[in-house]
């Protein structure tokens, strides 16, 4: 398999970021980590392998990046308003200097064709894609989210206060009324899964409510539910990648999503 690792300075976060990229073609996949995780979690847990199969076969390659989650949602002592404006600046990282970073490579890799990518993650990692991809949805393809929260609320409380508001999908979607971004949300292939086993608890009542906002504003998705035997780890998320990633990657193939 391919692999290469890169460490950049990002002028948005005022620090160093880093990030490995695995395969040689494909459809770009961004991956963030779990819960305070960094861009090497994703290898370390096995999530690399359990999708080696598309990787070594040109169907995808994969960008890990780092979180910072430590300076932001878990960052008990710092005030809500400084936490919120951490993540926005990471947010700005990611459009302004990964994603464009990603994408040239991406297309050098592909004979020049520009694909946008597929985003995804576990956990928290199924937050932070999540969320970006509704935010914007013009930089992305799609999403694949195992088991993540969809609100603000198990991180900051319950006020949701400027950039709060606008990073709990499940406050802030259904306020969305603008049809341009609805009709975009809608031509996106949106997949959700979660367990019903240990640990799952929140992340199971998040994705009912994820699930029932989304068919409010008709933007389809596939939300999916897995056995009560399924806990909130990762040798079922390995399984559901392979599972979810086949599928995806399979209509990509149809319905090309540039």
């Amino acid at each position: 398999m391919d692999i290469s690792y890169h460490k950049r300075w990002s002028g948005k976060l005022g620090r160093d970021m880093e990030y490995k990229r695995y395969g040689y073609a494909g459809r770009p996949v961004i991956v963030f980590p779990t819960s305070q995780g960094r861009f090497y979690q994703f290898e370390d847990a096995g999530g690399v392998g359990a999708l080696a199969e598309f990787i070594d076969t040109g169907r995808i390659q994969i960008f890990t990046v780092d979180g910072i989650d430590s300076e932001s949602f878990f960052d008990k002592s710092g005030d809500p308003a400084r936490r919120i404006a951490r993540h926005e600046a990471y947010f700005r990282y990611l459009r302004e200097e990964a994603l464009p970073e990603f994408a040239v490579t991406a297309a050098e890799a592909n004979s020049g064709r520009s694909l946008k990518p597929l985003f995804s993650g576990c956990s928290m990692g199924g937050y932070h894609s999540s969320n970006f991809v509704f935010r914007y949805p013009d930089l992305a393809a799609g999403v694949i989210s195992l088991s993540g929260v969809y609100s603000t609320r198990g991180f900051l409380g319950d006020g949701l206060a400027g950039d709060i508001y606008f990073n709990s999908p499940l406050d802030y979607l259904p306020g969305v009324s603008d049809e341009a971004l609805l009709s975009r949300l809608r031509s996106l292939r949106l997949i959700f899964c979660c367990g019903q086993g240990a640990w799952e608890e929140q992340m199971l009542a998040e994705t009912h409510a994820l699930e029932r906002v989304l068919r409010e504003k008709a933007i389809p998705a596939w939300v999916d539910y897995w056995g009560g035997d399924v806990d909130h780890d990762w040798p079922w998320w390995h399984k559901q990648l392979s599972y979810f990633f086949s599928r995806w990657l399979d209509e990509d193939l149809k319905h090309r999503l540039d």
